[in-house]
């Protein structure tokens, strides 16, 4: 097991298109992990190997890999870019110690950019900043630093300046040791003079640069004032203190698809971005006597570990994922704190792209991986079982959008089963059943996920899945009142049956249920039917007036009635209490009510006009706004028809910026004139 002060833990993070796995690729490559540098575009890469990612072109899966490089062991993430697998960089973001954050230099900061900065501020994730594509068209690095400082958290301190940009990307220029480096035709770097025409910029990127480090420290600053520069000594420990800090996060630029830049990024990563050990100790509850205890990060220390990332796989069973937050696992069980279970494993591997390496331990910093625990899910603390701590849980982005789900040939229980599966995989995934309509629904985060969703499970497990736009949960009532009467008489030779009932039917306030009220005296009707009446009017309301929807909030008074001696019994007065009901009910008035749903909607003050004008154009309601650090907060109130697919539109009109969540509020009754369209189509439907 390597030495703690030689490992390194990085997640790559950044937009999608910006080039993250291009350069993890290279990285890899550069240092011997693997032998050939793969390419997303033509599907040979490394790390997006699925075939939902190749077809797409897109990171869909975080996917792990480790190298050596000059002694060092350093861990690697690579992370989905598209707002629908967000939350599987969350999750890499919330176990990593230090962060590359990759923007492109041609699409610079994008408005989807603020969500992956949002990860690193969470925990002042150390962050190297890596513009991408230098060799693209319009690659334009001064712009994309200022979009950075007009736009992000993160302090850009730049340290390798391009030499030309597009085509004639040829070379950086290290600000640090002010000395130039060429590349040849195969990416490697050549020392060399420091361009003429660049001289004075690098000269103020050097003087910038000194002032940003020596404002991390007051001995540097006060040195700095008064000999009006720093010894490249102080300048290179002030700067890894104050990345190490989260106040300064160095810049490099590459073209990682030409291999260009890419080694020296290797040294920024292992002299610049801490080891395990200089991350503050992790904070966890003891769950024995729930005081809240530390673990550093030392191999010495008590194991501990917490599971970010669970895959499916119908071969091997289920992976699971964990970053070693202290001390050293070996042998083959630990304990799950989150669920008081031991958990016995075969074998720890260290993730290889789509492989894994076997290992007899690891340490801090590592990411590691064992198959087929029965009770470990993502978010569990594993530690060991006389030092127990449970580390916070990790909490999954909220589904937003949801489906009907059928499948396509009938094998109900093979896709559920396979659904079920991946729910472990994918927290953000939810299956729940619509107790009204009797449709299963599957909720994601967005459109793309869902499908996703649905290729996976054809291609590991064989069933198809299908999507369908989910039925509206209407309800009826009443707005009126009515005084009526059911009267069941049948006569077909020998016993008859006979039932005659007398009923008031009146509104509840909404939310008020069902009332049935016996009001019958001087045994018009014996007690021992007058259940039989309430059950035939229940079963009535299953299914109301309108357009078969239930009926809801209704008060009903059995008040009078009759009966025969012989030919009475609790059938006939059943059948006597459901046409009395549905007679009533087409008298008194009947209404249809939609259920209503709370959003609170996060959007950048920009955009908070175009979304007020889109709600007001659903039917909604504004209840409040509040701001936040930086967004404002809108809550209101909308029909459920109306927001089924809003994730897609929210995304659209905001570019990406905004977020939102939803839960059920409660009942209204819906606008005559829509009213009549759904009732029209609910009747052509039936």
């Amino acid at each position: 097991m390597t030495d703690v002060k030689l490992v390194r833990n990085v997640v790559i993070l950044g937009h999608g298109s910006c080039g993250k796995t291009t350069m993890a690729e290279a990285m890899l490559f550069n240092a011997g992990a693997t032998k050939r540098l793969g390419k997303v575009d033509d599907g040979s890469s490394n790390l997006d190997f699925e075939p939902e990612e190749i077809k797409r072109n897109i990171t869909i899966s975080t996917a792990f890999n480790h190298y050596t490089w000059k002694k060092h062991e350093v861990f690697l993430a690579d992370t989905p870019g598209d707002d629908n697998f967000i939350n599987d960089s969350k999750f890499a973001a919330r176990v990593a110690d230090s962060a590359l954050f990759c923007i492109g230099a041609a699409t610079s900061v994008k408005n989807q950019t603020t969500k992956f900065t949002d990860f690193i501020e969470e925990r002042k994730i150390p962050t190297i900043i890596c513009i991408t594509r230098m060799d693209r068209e319009r690659a334009n690095f001064a712009g994309v630093i200022e979009g950075i400082k007009a736009n992000l958290p993160l302090k850009p301190a730049i340290i390798l300046v391009p030499i030309g940009a597009e085509a004639n990307f040829k070379g950086v220029v290290n600000v640090m040791s002010q000395k130039a480096y060429l590349f040849d035709d195969k990416g490697k770097a050549k020392e060399a003079d420091i361009p003429a025409d660049m001289a004075d910029e690098i000269e103020i990127y050097r003087e910038s640069l000194m002032e940003q480090v020596a404002e991390t420290d007051d001995d540097l600053i006060e040195k700095f004032l008064e000999e009006g520069a720093l010894t490249d000594e102080d300048l290179l420990n002030g700067l890894k203190a104050g990345v190490r800090s989260g106040e300064i996060s160095p810049v490099c630029a590459s073209a990682a698809l030409n291999n260009q830049g890419v080694t020296m990024l290797l040294d920024m990563i292992n002299d610049l971005l801490p080891c395990p050990s200089d991350i503050a100790p992790h904070s966890g509850i003891n769950p024995r006597n729930k005081e809240v205890e530390e673990r550093t990060a030392t191999a010495d220390a008590p194991f501990s570990a917490q599971v970010f990332k669970t895959m499916a796989d119908p071969f091997a069973g289920r992976l699971t994922i964990f970053k070693v937050f202290s001390g050293t696992l070996s042998g083959d069980t630990f304990y799950n704190a989150s669920k008081d279970e031991s958990e016995r494993f075969g074998q720890i591997f260290i993730m290889e792209c789509k492989g894994q390496k076997p290992v007899d331990s690891v340490g801090p910093g590592m990411i590691a991986a064992v198959a087929k625990l029965k009770e470990t899910t993502t978010g569990d603390t594993l530690c060991a079982e006389n030092k127990p701590i449970v580390y916070e849980p990790l909490v999954p982005i909220l589904p937003v959008i949801s489906y009907a789900v059928t499948a396509r040939k009938g094998d109900e229980e093979k896709l559920f089963s396979s659904i079920t599966k991946m729910l472990d995989e994918d927290l953000t995934l939810k299956l729940t059943r619509e107790q009204q309509t009797k449709e299963i629904l599957i909720s994601g985060v967005g459109q793309v996920h869902l499908e996703v969703i649905g290729e996976k499970i054809m291609r590991k497990f064989g069933v198809e899945m299908e999507l369908h736009t989910p039925k509206i949960p209407y309800k009826e009532t009443l707005k009126g009142k009515a005084r009526v009467q059911g009267r069941h008489k049948k006569q077909s030779g020998g016993r008859g049956q006979f039932a005659d009932t007398w009923i008031e039917m009146e509104p509840l306030p909404r939310g008020g249920g069902y009332e049935f009220v016996d009001k019958i005296v001087g045994g018009a009707i014996p007690k021992t039917y007058i259940p039989a009446v309430d059950k035939g009017i229940q079963e009535a309301m299953e299914k109301g007036v309108l357009a078969g929807y239930p009926m809801v909030d209704v008060k009903v008074q059995l008040v009078d009635g009759s009966f025969h001696a012989v030919d009475s019994s609790e059938l006939a007065f059943k059948i006597a209490g459901s046409l009395a009901f549905k007679k009533a009910a087409v008298e008194a008035k009947p209404t249809l009510l939609e259920p209503i749903m709370n959003i609170t909607i996060r959007v950048p003050e920009d955009c908070v006009g175009d979304v007020m004008g889109d709600l007001n154009s659903r039917r909604g309601r504004v209840m409040g706004m509040d701001s936040e650090t930086k967004n404002e907060v809108i809550k209101a109130q909308v029909p459920m028809a109306e927001i089924q697919k809003y994730a897609a539109d929210l995304t659209s009109f905001t570019g990406g910026r905004g977020s939102f969540e939803v839960s059920f509020s409660h009942y209204e009754e819906v606008p005559a004139q829509i009213a009549e369209k759904v009732i029209e189509e609910a009747k052509g439907e039936g």
